[in-house]
């Protein structure tokens, strides 16, 4: 048997989810968790992998158990041995077969940035600060641009091997609530490091200095030397794997 966890992190001092030698990553923190409880090394898959200082609301990981326990109880356990920025949000029993990356069928993002003049002590770990105003009605234009399915070679990171760089994107929308907006992106999957790329690009269409019809231009040429440099990791969450 299986169990499925829905996990909510603060990435800010881990140096992403996938195993390193020598860094303290939260697949490393989890699977010693689970050590504990079961005395036995317990491999744990996720649905993907965030980079460094990237937050989670609801990443999916699943483990195959070494004995039978509870999942309520598994749940209880964990947050118990956890530290206070990874909490198991949900723990449930399922079939065998389960892959939590390859039965995905759209994974939800959000990029979070913070325009006023002054940093935040409370957000400086969870949204990029943009000291100038932004124009979101010209952000929301570009934005539009990435809806369908497209070639994201433009906004992806050089030198990962990937199958294709095809992506169908569901949700591309811009929201403001006073000095806070928040970008909304939903797809059937993502390149390494595209949605940070593509906030990037919005954030200087905002600022006025690119045209909302470049995006268009950047996913029909697929040149990346032509798109700005990736936002920084802070202000992304991942917020919902669905199934």
């Amino acid at each position: 048997m299986q169990i499925k966890l829905t996990i909510e992190y603060a990435g800010t001092d881990y140096s992403g989810w996938q195993l390193q030698s020598g860094q303290d990553s939260l697949q490393a923190r989890i699977e010693a968790a689970l050590e504990r409880i079961f005395s036995t090394l317990v491999r744990v898959r996720a649905s993907g992998r965030t980079d460094a200082g990237v937050h989670a609301r609801g990443q999916v990981a699943a483990f195959t158990l070494p004995r039978p326990f509870d999942a309520a109880e598994l749940q209880r356990a964990l947050n118990a041995i956890l530290p206070n920025d990874i909490v198991i949000l949900n723990a449930e029993a399922v079939d065998d077969s389960f892959d939590p990356r390859r039965h995905a069928i759209a994974r939800v993002y959000e990029y979070r940035v913070l325009t006023q003049p002054w940093r935040s002590a409370f957000e400086h770990r969870y949204a990029w600060l943009i000291r100038e105003p932004l124009d979101i009605d010209r952000m929301n234009d570009a934005a539009r641009f990435f809806i369908g399915e497209h070639d994201f070679a433009a906004f992806r990171t050089l030198g990962t091997e990937v199958r294709s760089t095809v992506r169908r994107v569901h949700t591309s929308e811009w929201q403001r609530e006073m000095a806070h907006l928040t970008y909304r992106v939903e797809a059937t999957s993502f390149l390494r490091h595209m949605v940070r790329t593509m906030v990037a690009t919005m954030v200087e269409v905002g600022r006025g200095k690119l045209e909302p019809g470049l995006v268009a231009e950047l996913l029909q040429r697929r040149e990346r030397s032509m798109a700005p440099a990736a936002a920084p990791p802070q202000g992304l969450f991942l917020v919902e794997v669905r199934y």
